[in-house]
């Protein structure tokens, strides 16, 4: 299944959008990296990263620390767009092939639901790097998201 055929999900709470957006802008980590939201529609989120010498490896590639991280966030916070107001999202496992080196003016992470539940959430997660207007695969991954009560985002 291609990013494009994402199934249509119903979010369990009407203000979802918000409750997204404010959650992450209490993420000083996402600050401190420079990562931006580009779209958020129920079960879907899109992060980007522009590039900084400082997010790079020893080749000037980003670091897969970098990479995997938007990856991680992107597919947490589609998983937390289904959920219930009132409940926040941890990430319980994940597994990531990285496809190529991540080069370019910028990454970008796509954050899809697979499967969702009322505990475990099921999300991929797709990172490529943007360079002369060409996208590359760099990043895919599946990640399982945890529903946890009594945490706001």
């Amino acid at each position: 299944m291609s990013v494009r055929d994402t199934p249509r999900f119903e979010p369990r709470d009407p203000d979802y959008d918000r409750r997204l957006r404010a959650s992450f802008a209490r993420q000083g980590f996402m600050e401190t990296l420079g990562v931006e939201i580009a779209r958020i529609a129920p079960g879907e989120v899109d992060l980007v990263l522009p590039y900084k010498p400082g997010l790079t490896q020893q080749h000037g590639y980003f670091h897969a620390g970098t990479t995997t991280t938007i990856a991680d966030t992107a597919a947490g916070y589609a998983a937390l767009s289904l959920f219930p107001a009132g409940t926040g999202v941890l990430t319980s496992e994940f597994k990531v092939n990285l496809l190529n080196p991540a080069e370019g003016e910028r990454v970008v992470a796509e954050g899809r639901v697979v499967k969702p539940g009322r505990r475990l959430t099921i999300c991929r997660a797709d990172v490529y790097g943007e360079k002369a207007g060409k996208a590359v695969h760099v990043l895919t991954g599946l990640f399982t998201m945890v529903c946890i009560e009594n945490l706001d985002g």
